[in-house]
C-alpha cells in the first residue's frame, strides 16, 4: 500500500516535459507573416529581379543602350531585337534594361537620402519639440504644400539639366527634398508616442542622456514605419523621376531613361506602339511591385496581427 501511494505521488509530482521553446524576434516574426502572402512574395521576387538586372546591366544588355544605327530604325520586335528598335536605331532592350539602373538608383537614393534628412528633423521635433518643433514643423508644412511633381520641377529648373552622372545626382536631390517631409511627420508622430512610455521615463530617472535614449529605446522603435514608408516611397520615386525625364527636366539623352524613352517614343505610337509600351510597361510593374511589397511590410509589421 504505502509503495502504490508513492508511486503514485512520484506520477503525480513528476514535471512534465516541456519543450523550450524560444521566443521569436519580430524580424523573424515579419518574415514568416510576410511569406504568407502571395502578393508580398511577388513583390519581393520582382524587386529582387529588378534590382539583379540594374546591377547585372552591362552583361545582359545584348546592345549599347546609345549605340545608333540607322539603317535599323523602327524595327518591329524580332530574334535579333525583342523589342524591336526606336527611331535612332538603339535597341529597346538594352534601353529598358539601363533604364532599369537609373530608375532604381535614383528611387533608392533619394529615399535613403530623405531619410537621413527627415528622421533626424522627425526625432528633434518630437522629442524636444517647443521651438525646434514649431521651427522643423513648419518648413515641412511649406514643402508639402506644393505638389510633389511641380516642386521637383522647380527645384530641377535651378539647374541647369545634364546627362550622365550629375545629371542623375541632381534628379536624386529634388526627389529626395520633396519626400524628406514624410519621414519628418512620420517619425515625430511616434517620437510624441513613444517618448511618453514608463520605459523612456526610467531611462532618463536613470540619468542617461538624451543621445543615448534616442539612439537606444527611441530610433529602433521607430523602424517599422520607416521601413513600410521607404518602400513605398521609392514606388512614388520612380514615378516622379519618370515624370521629371517626361517633361525633360530630368536625367538627359543619351543616358537611358524610362521617363525619356516614354515621351520620345509617344509620338510614334501609331506606327510602333511597342517603342512607347515597353517603357510604360516597366514604370508600371516596378511601382505595383514595390506598392505590393509595402502593402505587405505594413501588414507584417503590425502589431495588431500577431
Amino acid at each position: 500500500m504505502k509503495s502504490l501511494f508513492s508511486s503514485s505521488m512520484a506520477v503525480a509530482v513528476a514535471p512534465p516535459a516541456a519543450k523550450t521553446a524560444r521566443s521569436e524576434s519580430m524580424w523573424a516574426q515579419t518574415s514568416r507573416r510576410l511569406r504568407k502572402s502571395n502578393t508580398a512574395v511577388f513583390g519581393l521576387v520582382v524587386v529582387v529581379l529588378l534590382v539583379l538586372v540594374a546591377i547585372f546591366a552591362d552583361a545582359i544588355a545584348p546592345y549599347s543602350p546609345t549605340a545608333n544605327n540607322p539603317s535599323e530604325t523602327f524595327q518591329a520586335p524580332s530574334a535579333h531585337h525583342l523589342l524591336g528598335t526606336d527611331q535612332l536605331g538603339r535597341d529597346m532592350m538594352s534601353r529598358l534594361i539601363h533604364g532599369s539602373r537609373v530608375s532604381l538608383t535614383i528611387g533608392l537614393s533619394s529615399v535613403v537620402l530623405a531619410i537621413f534628412v527627415g528622421v533626424p528633423l522627425g526625432v528633434v521635433a518630437g522629442f524636444y519639440g517647443g521651438t525646434f518643433d514649431t521651427l522643423i514643423m513648419r518648413a515641412m508644412d511649406v514643402i508639402l504644400s506644393f505638389p510633389v511633381i511641380l516642386l521637383a520641377i522647380i527645384i530641377m529648373v535651378m539647374f541647369t539639366p545634364t546627362d550622365g552622372f550629375w545629371g542623375i545626382i541632381k534628379v536624386t536631390g529634388a526627389v529626395a527634398i520633396v519626400r524628406i517631409p514624410i519621414y519628418a511627420r512620420l517619425v515625430r508622430g511616434s517620437v510624441l508616442s513613444i517618448k511618453e512610455k514608463e520605459y523612456i521615463e526610467a531611462c532618463r530617472a536613470l540619468g542617461q542622456r538624451d543621445p543615448l535614449v534616442l539612439i537606444r529605446h527611441i530610433l529602433p522603435n521607430c523602424l517599422a514605419p520607416i521601413i513600410v514608408a521607404g518602400t513605398l516611397s521609392i514606388a512614388t520615386a520612380i514615378i516622379v523621376e519618370a515624370s521629371l525625364s517626361f517633361l525633360g527636366v530630368g536625367v538627359q539623352p543619351p543616358t537611358p531613361s524610362w521617363g525619356w524613352d516614354l515621351k520620345a517614343n509617344v509620338a510614334w505610337i501609331q506606327e510602333s506602339p511597342w517603342l512607347a509600351l515597353c517603357p510604360g510597361f516597366a514604370i508600371f510593374i516596378t511601382v505595383l511591385s514595390f506598392n505590393l511589397l509595402g502593402d505587405g511590410l505594413r501588414d507584417a509589421l503590425d502589431p495588431r496581427l500577431k
